[in-house]
C-alpha cells in the first residue's frame, strides 16, 4: 500500500513538476544575465585592447584586395610567435582584469 493514494497523490505530482519547471526557468534567466554580462565587458576588453594598441588600427595587409579574393587579412603587429588580439582579450578576461 503506498504512503498516499494514487487518486489524492495527483496534486502533489503536478505541483512538484510546477515547482521543477520554475527552477529550470530561474536558472536559464540566471545564466542568460550572466551571459549578457561577460558579452558587454568582453565588448569593453576588446575596446581596452584597442586603444592599447594604438588608436584602433588593427588590421594590416592588402586590405580590399585580400578580401576581394576571400583571404583574411592580418592583424596589425602579428606575427609568427605574437598573440593575436582576441587571445590578449581572453587571457586579460581570465586574469580578472589584471595584468599588462
Amino acid at each position: 500500500m503506498p504512503a498516499l493514494p494514487l487518486h489524492t497523490a495527483g496534486p502533489y505530482v503536478a505541483a512538484a513538476y510546477i515547482v521543477f519547471v520554475a527552477l529550470i526557468g530561474i536558472y536559464v534567466a540566471i545564466m542568460a544575465a550572466k551571459l549578457s554580462r561577460i558579452e558587454r565587458d568582453l565588448g569593453e576588453l576588446t575596446e581596452l585592447a584597442r586603444r592599447t594598441r594604438g588608436g584602433g588600427a588593427e588590421r594590416t595587409g592588402d586590405g580590399a584586395a585580400g578580401a576581394a579574393r576571400g583571404a583574411e587579412p592580418t592583424r596589425a603587429g602579428a606575427s609568427g610567435s605574437a598573440p593575436s588580439l582576441e587571445a590578449e582579450v581572453v587571457r586579460h578576461a581570465v586574469a580578472g582584469g589584471e595584468g599588462p
